[in-house]
């Protein structure tokens, strides 16, 4: 037995002393190779993309508001339901508006009464000016007359003297109803013949009642577009809204996309139309095709409301991050979340 174990001891002894002489070639063969493989996979992949996490998804975003002051009275929708265009969303008190619009319309009606009027008078004013015409006419032929018998010696010099003042009394009276006729005329708006629902009364108070007209249907709040309502709570069955004032948001559909806040080395070669591959944070492992749609005319510190002062002895030199707004082109079923944070990938080898 001790032969035996002398044996293998023998034996392995010289293995050992042969792997050691074979490991150090082989090292020195291995090593490099593998350093090439990384160089030559550092020379085809550098500069290839650029990437960050310091992105977000955002959406289009309505606020919805009243156009007319009131109570609501009914709230049509949930929060984070999905709504079409045209959708209700709420609506307030219509009676007030309703009851401006009748006090409108009796308006309107009184208006094209008044004009109305305004026609008759004018009406009458041609006629007294045809018949003062008349008079006039008439006093004139009787004066040529009375001069007439007056260098015959028929008539005397008291009926000559009255013959003039006739026809001066009648030219005086056509002036007075000339003038009341132009005035009459002047209150129809200089076209005694146009339509009446031409004349300013009667558009004033078209004007009026279109305004009431249109402000009962906008106690009607409608969406704008389809998308998805939100902060609906802030607004309640018996609360008051006032002109202007948000009452709740609207994010519209199919209009998503991705802020991603890149370094300002990162975008020497960065194009727009470049493809990009975006990562949700709240879907991991189910990254979206994508591409650059637009890159930032400004920093994201010019945007801010206190921009940054470096006009100063203790200025310290900061990267930069440059907003990149990257079109989403496959989302894959997964719904866009505004806020949602995300990781972007940036193919900078392309694009326009």
């Amino acid at each position: 037995m001790h032969d035996m174990v002398g044996r293998d001891l023998g034996t392995a002894a010289p293995r050992r002393s042969l792997w050691a002489r074979a490991r150090r070639p082989l090292l020195m063969l291995v090593v490099p190779l593998l350093l090439v493989a990384a160089g030559a996979y550092y020379l085809l992949t550098a500069g290839r993309s650029v990437s960050t996490d310091n992105a977000y998804v955002a959406q289009d975003k309505v606020s919805i508001s009243s156009d007319v002051t009131g109570r609501v009275v009914t709230v049509g929708v949930r929060e984070s339901e999905s709504v079409k265009r045209g959708k209700v969303l709420f609506t307030i008190d219509p009676e007030p508006y309703r009851i401006a619009l009748e006090q409108a319309d009796a308006n309107l009606a009184n208006a094209r009464a008044q004009v109305s009027g305004m026609r008759s008078t004018f009406s009458g004013k041609g006629a007294d000016v045809a018949g003062k015409r008349e008079a006039v006419s008439y006093a004139a032929i009787d004066l040529k007359r009375q001069q007439d018998l007056m260098k015959d010696g028929f008539t005397t010099r008291a009926r000559l003297q009255q013959a003039e003042h006739t026809l001066s009394e009648a030219r005086t009276e056509l002036g007075s109803a000339q003038s009341s006729e132009a005035n009459a005329a002047a209150m129809l708006g200089g076209a005694p013949a146009g339509p009446i629902d031409r004349h300013p009364l009667v558009l004033a108070a078209l004007a009026a009642h279109d305004k009431a007209a249109l402000d009962l249907r906008r106690t009607t709040v409608r969406a704008p577009a389809d998308g998805l309502a939100s902060q609906t709570t802030k607004v309640q069955p018996g609360q008051i809204v006032a002109l202007g004032i948000p009452t709740m948001s609207l994010l519209i559909s199919h209009h998503d996309w991705v802020d991603a806040n890149f370094k300002e080395t990162d975008l020497d070669h960065m194009r727009v139309g470049q493809p990009a591959t975006v990562t949700l944070d709240a879907y991991p492992g189910k990254p979206l095709t994508g591409h650059v749609a637009s890159v930032g005319g400004g920093t994201g510190s010019e945007f801010s409301v206190l921009p940054a002062q470096n006009a100063t002895g203790n200025w310290v030199k900061v990267v930069q991050r440059v907003p990149v707004r990257i079109a989403i082109d496959d989302h894959r079923g997964l719904p866009p979340i505004a806020g949602l944070s995300a990781s972007v990938t940036v193919d900078v080898r392309g694009g326009s």
